[in-house]
C-alpha cells in the first residue's frame, strides 16, 4: 500500500490515506477522481526519515527518501523542493528549519563536551530562554537501572 498526503492551499498536511498498489502510479488521479474526494494529494513513505530512507528492519537502504519526511497530519509539504516536514516545535521558536534534512534544529550548533567529559557522564540540553547549550551531569546511578519500557514514548 502506498501512503498519500492531501495537501491544502498552503501546503499544509490535512489528511493521509493509503492507496491500493495497484493505482499508486495515480495515486493522485485515483484519490481525487476515482474516490471523488477532490483535492491534491502527493505521495509519501513511512520508510523516509530526515532525508534518509530506511527498511522495514530500521536500518538505512542507502536509497533515496521520498520527500525528506513521512508527511504528518498539520505538518507542510514544500513543492519547491519536494520535501514534506513537521511544524516547527512549538516549544523551541528559536529552531530553524535545516534544508538538507528538513529537521528542526536549534540556531546554535552542539558544542564538544568540555574536557574530561563523556556521554556517560554528562549531557547539554538546548535552554530556549538564553538561546544556549546548557551542560549538565548524568546522574551516575541512571545508566544502572532498568529502564520500564512502557515509559519509553
Amino acid at each position: 500500500m502506498a501512503h498519500f498526503a492531501e495537501i491544502d492551499e498552503n501546503n499544509i498536511v490535512v489528511n493521509i490515506l493509503k492507496v491500493p498498489d495497484e493505482f499508486q502510479d495515480r495515486g493522485q488521479e485515483y484519490l481525487a477522481v476515482d474516490c471523488n474526494l477532490g483535492g491534491t494529494w502527493v505521495q509519501t513513505s513511512y520508510n523516509s526519515r530526515a532525508g534518509v530512507h530506511y527498511g522495514e528492519n530500521g536500518i538505512p537502504t542507502g536509497q533515496t527518501a521520498l520527500r525528506m519526511n513521512y508527511a504528518i497530519i498539520g505538518g507542510h509539504y514544500d513543492p519547491e523542493d519536494d520535501a514534506f516536514y513537521p511544524k516547527q516545535p512549538e516549544n523551541r521558536p528559536s529552531y530553524i528549519l535545516n534544508k538538507e534534512n528538513y529537521t528542526w534544529i536549534p540556531p546554535v550548533p552542539l558544542p564538544e563536551l568540555p574536557e574530561g567529559c563523556t556521554n556517560e557522564t554528562h549531557t547539554y540540553m538546548w535552554n530556549e530562554s538564553t538561546l544556549s547549550w546548557d551542560l549538565f551531569e548524568v546522574p551516575s546511578d541512571i545508566n544502572e537501572k532498568p529502564i520500564d519500557p512502557r515509559l519509553i514514548l
